[in-house]
């Protein structure tokens, strides 16, 4: 089936691929009213299970998102491994592409998929929700202006299924994005992984170097009965920071907010500079993770 449809000036048709958590709340979102009125149209939702309908938007095949003409863009909200084949299938069909984070398991993939949507004309986006937080907007107030002479993220959280996810370096890339956007690119030095495959626990440690050489250390450990929590303990000149406040209001749709910013590029409002920095931000962290995995995999 082919649809012959067209969505009207100024509209964008838009399939979501994979309704777990992230996909169900990108449904949501694209069902609910919008002021200003979003020139978002949910065509429908892809998924590997038969599930009919939900929430009255129905469901398509893979074959028929890609073929049909009423669909414009794809939010691919499947899991890590598959995002790197779905971005590529949508990008060949001509579709603008949504990603959720990491956009692929490498470096060298990923920027294959920025030239790709670079000569197809169309918007790459990869959502980085990890920076809409209000946890990540009282650190970059706080580190503002600062001299940092060293510092540690730690991240603490339930087990994950490397199959389906990846080496763990990518799918917490989040953590790593932080230390990015708040201290400016960094050196991968040196990392070390510690797995008990029968306990499901992983703990990983990298040792990176902003460029006034200032120590950074990133500390990810899985495993079940591990609360998910982010401790930090970073060092300035003017004080040592060790603890981010509790939500002080009710959290907005990072989500939501993430989508505004694609819509911004669909409609061409994102200046060139912003896009090369973020495209930028993006293929220096998954640089990042890409050494820590060949180090990890193939120890000096």
């Amino acid at each position: 089936m082919t649809s012959s449809k067209t969505q009207p000036q100024g509209m964008f048709g838009v399939v979501v691929v994979g309704v777990g958590r992230a996909g169900s709340v990108r449904i949501r979102d694209l069902q609910s009213p919008q002021l200003p009125p979003s020139p978002l149209k949910l065509i429908g939702f892809v998924s590997r299970r038969e599930l009919g309908n939900i929430n009255e938007t129905k469901q398509i095949s893979l074959q028929d998102a890609l073929s049909s003409t009423e669909v414009d863009a794809a939010y691919i909200c499947s899991e890590n491994v598959s995002h790197e084949m779905y971005v590529r299938q949508f990008l060949d069909a001509g579709k603008h592409v949504l990603v959720e984070y990491p956009m692929t398991l490498s470096l060298a993939s990923a920027q294959e998929l920025w030239k790709k949507a670079e000569e197809k004309g169309k918007v790459l986006h990869e959502e980085h929700i990890e920076l809409l937080t209000e946890d990540f907007a009282f650190l970059k107030n706080e580190v503002r202006g600062k001299e940092l002479l060293e510092g540690t993220l730690h991240f603490t959280g339930g087990p994950l299924d490397r199959e389906r996810f990846g080496f763990l370096a990518f799918n917490s890339i989040a953590r790593l994005s932080w230390l990015v956007s708040l201290f400016g690119e960094l050196a991968f030095i040196s990392a070390s992984m510690e797995e008990q495959q029968e306990n499901q626990y992983q703990k990983m440690t990298v040792n990176l170097e902003t460029m006034d050489k200032r120590p950074l250390t990133w500390i990810e450990e899985r495993g079940p009965g591990l609360k998910r929590e982010r401790r930090i303990n970073f060092l300035f000149e003017s004080g040592r920071l060790e603890s981010i406040p509790p939500p002080t209001q009710v959290q907005q749709n990072i989500f939501l907010r993430d989508q505004n910013i694609f819509v911004k590029k669909l409609l061409g409002q994102m200046s060139t500079e912003d896009l090369a920095k973020e495209k930028k931000h993006s293929l220096h962290c998954l640089g990042i993770a890409d050494e820590i995995q060949k180090y990890c995999q193939h120890p000096q």
